[in-house]
């Protein structure tokens, strides 16, 4: 214990020299993972994200047109620009875009003729900063960004020279300075989410004087392209400007980028984020940064054979930061302000935006929780002043309130964070703006809320027969969320009366399950289930999944559920099956087998599902039924099955974060099943030895010396010293550093875990 101590001193005392003296970090991230993506097929559906740790922009290269979700995909052959972006998904797509691009010989403005032929063996992406050569215009472009701003770098050839701005469609504007160094203007294109007076402004400068300035444009959607050589402004339905020089072999010309989302004058402000330092500085500086937040979790393994999984995991780690982004701007003052993606408005404090919570609630959110709480608690104040300017805490937000997926999970990273020691500065409002999400739907947004609530509350779940789709998954994720709201509320010190509701509807799960088939099934407002019943069959009462992915959606209250299947062996039985059977579907209700689907068949795991959340959590479940080995089994198998750090690295969807922080957390050797219970199911870690640096300078040394890919199952587990045979690890214990010592093996001990005392909590065991 007093080793472990006098370390943590250590490094509250030298934090930034002991992360950065460890390891260059960044050198782990390949930011190109998961780009091999396509509607038909997600191996992640990401794009490399140049950019800061949560950055308010993120700057990509552009192989797509102009509004492609898929705005870079790893076998594309041109670049048609470099783009600053917001996109958290394809499927929500982007908002607050515009593009850089140089070209030479003419100043072509049209996104197909500006292109340029490239090869990724003249790439090169880090988090922190970005090259290629761009064959047809006979540049390299480089580009490194701050968290509002970026600066750029293009070597020219011999002759002439030029950098396209395109403002994109959908209503624009560009004007350039008299001396044509210096460009502004404003882009308003977006997907949706924004008030109607939304714009990102933007401001573009250049460090070498000017030869040739155009403004290229259409005044309205259908009008052929205008070009105005020698014009300095262009506002209309899609507005670009071309400035040229006459450079020499091999000069570079610098470029710096700034944007915000209140004004034209804060835009400016952004933009000295960038000085005192030069192109070179900037990237060491963003290398620097990247490496604090990576080093928090130091995999110390050097051994050869786990440099993938270490690549994989670096990887995953870089994703698991970036979302939800800054949406917070520092004004004059040094204050930080925000326009309100809700309201319109420019008000004081923190905004954060750019997640699903359907997604991210089950582990990407514990993950800030534990590791960086201070940027979770800024979030945290972020989503209360989106209810303070809505209504309604953020469900899906990018920016505002989006349609998007189902659930009320903002009471769980909301109750989460609270529960672990970080508190919102206005408790009240809190509970108010947790309460009221759970009691009313938003009058234009139906996925923001609880759709269907009334019936929810009146009949213990949402019926299937009242027009309300995917009714079953709202049922149970609602039971979840009440749950949240009920260990909120004690917390908070609520009286019993005002927390009834929620603690009686925790267990509405109960109300979908079928003993017939021992699944969850839909059921009628008349109290019948829903007839026939297909067990294969996708979407309908389920969200993206089938009843063998939903009904492990039971995440505070397993032991319950297992009591509704008959006790531990019929539980394990129904849980081997999901694993076992044909990876068979039922896609009627769509029409089409969707990508989700597709990415289940093609993974050689049954009807595991890994690639869409629902049952990301499932394999941990084995915890509760008291035969851990089995669930070790499976997640060695996914994480070195389904994951790597290539193009085609996942196995679906990468959603903002938490696939990747599947990965993490399971990598270390926990999981957190149940957001808001303070407790992480205990799985099969992946390296020999890894340090979690906390916030507060106490350190977690995870170790397991006989880790390989051959020993996968835990056979005895050691926390400070002493011998556990629980399946689980509480919060308290790690936040207070410890050493957890893993003993690995090749054959699974059929004897730890398996006491009545060894499962997780559970609601029904511990109200």
């Amino acid at each position: 214990m007093s080793s472990r101590r006098s370390k943590a001193v250590a490094f509250a005392a030298c934090a930034v020299l002991w992360v950065y003296a460890a390891e260059d970090y960044t050198t782990f991230v390949n930011p190109l993972m998961g780009t091999m993506s396509s509607y038909e097929l997600s191996a992640g559906n990401t794009y490399p994200a140049i950019a800061r740790p949560w950055g308010m922009n993120f700057w990509t290269p552009q192989t797509g047109v102009m509004g492609d979700g898929w705005q870079y995909t790893y076998d594309a052959h041109c670049i048609r620009g470099f783009k600053q972006t917001h996109q958290p998904s394809p499927w929500i797509n982007d908002y607050g875009q515009f593009s850089l691009m140089p070209v030479t010989k003419n100043p072509v403005f049209e996104e197909s003729e500006r292109a340029s032929w490239f090869s990724h063996k003249a790439e090169q992406a880090t988090p922190y900063y970005y090259s290629v050569y761009l064959a047809d215009h006979d540049v390299l472009a480089e580009m490194t960004p701050t968290e509002r701003a970026a600066a750029f770098r293009f070597t020219f050839p011999e002759g002439e020279s030029y950098v396209v701005i395109d403002a994109f469609d959908c209503g624009s504007e560009v004007n350039i300075s008299a001396d044509g160094r210096k460009v502004s203007g404003r882009t308003t294109r977006n997907s949706g989410g924004v008030p109607a007076n939304f714009a990102n402004y933007f401001v573009v400068e250049f460090d070498k004087p000017v030869s040739y300035v155009a403004t290229f444009g259409k005044a309205v959607k259908g009008d052929s392209l205008i070009l105005k050589a020698g014009s300095e402004e262009f506002s209309g339905f899609h507005a670009g400007a071309v400035i040229g020089f006459n450079t020499e072999r091999r000069e570079q010309v610098m470029v710096r980028v700034a944007s915000s989302f209140i004004s034209a004058e804060q835009a400016e402000l952004n933009l000295k984020e960038l000085d005192g330092r030069d192109f070179e500085s900037l990237v060491s500086e963003g290398k620097e940064v990247w490496n604090n937040v990576l080093g928090r979790l130091a995999v110390n393994d050097t051994e050869a054979d786990n440099l993938d999984r270490k690549r994989t995991f670096y990887s995953c780690l870089y994703r698991s930061t970036l979302f939800p982004r800054k949406f917070y701007e520092i004004n004059s003052e040094g204050q930080p302000v925000h326009y309100s993606p809700y309201s319109g408005e420019v008000l004081p404090g923190y905004m954060y935006t750019d997640t699903g919570f359907w997604d991210t609630f089950r582990c990407l959110f514990p993950l800030l929780n534990l590791v960086y709480p201070s940027v979770s608690h800024e979030m945290q104040e972020g989503f209360l002043n989106a209810w303070r300017e809505s209504g309604f805490f953020p469900e899906w937000c990018s920016p505002g309130h989006r349609g998007c997926m189902v659930g009320n999970n903002s009471a769980s990273v909301m109750a989460d964070a609270w529960l672990k020691g970080i508190c919102v500065s206005d408790p009240e409002a809190l509970w108010r703006g947790v309460i009221s999400g759970a009691n009313s739907v938003h009058p234009t947004v139906s996925s923001t809320g609880r759709l269907g609530w009334e019936e929810y509350n009146k009949l213990g779940y949402v019926p299937c027969d009242i027009g309300i789709n995917e009714s079953a998954a709202r049922t149970l994720e609602y039971a979840y969320d009440d749950w949240c709201i009920y260990r909120l509320g004690k917390a908070l010190g609520r009286p019993e009366r005002e927390l009834a509701q929620y603690k009686r509807n925790a267990l509405n799960y109960k109300n979908l399950y079928s003993h017939e088939f021992q699944l969850m099934r839909g059921r009628r407002a008349d109290g019948s289930f829903a007839d026939p019943f297909s067990p294969l069959k996708w979407g309908d009462v389920f969200t993206e999944g089938n009843a063998w992915h939903y009904t492990w959606s039971v995440f505070h209250d397993p032991a319950g559920l297992i009591s509704l299947m008959g006790g531990n062996d019929n539980f394990v039985a129904q849980l081997d099956s999901m694993f076992t059977i044909p990876p068979l579907f039922d896609d009627s209700y769509y029409g089409f087998p969707i990508h989700e689907i597709r990415e289940m068949t093609v993974m050689n795991m049954g009807n595991y599902a890994h690639g869409n959340q629902p049952v990301q959590h499932a394999i941990y479940l084995y915890d509760w039924a008291l035969q851990p080995w089995k669930g070790q089994f499976w997640l060695r198998r996914t994480m070195d099955s389904l994951y790597s750090p290539v193009p085609d690295g996942y196995c679906g969807d990468e959603d903002n974060g938490q696939t990747s922080a599947w990965y993490v957390f399971s990598a270390l050797g926990f999981y957190p099943v149940a957001p808001g219970s303070n407790q992480y199911a205990i799985g099969s870690p992946l390296f020999r030895n890894v340090s979690i640096r906390l916030e507060n300078g106490n350190i977690v040394n995870i170790s397991a010396p006989a880790n390989s890919e051959t020993t996968p199952y835990v056979d005895k587990l050691t926390l400070d010293g002493a011998v556990i045979d629980r399946n689980y690890l509480a919060h308290d214990e790690l936040i207070g550093g410890c050493d957890i010592d893993f003993t690995m093996s090749a054959v699974p001990n059929t004897v730890r875990g398996t006491s009545s005392t060894s499962a997780p909590y559970s609601f029904s065991n511990q109200k």
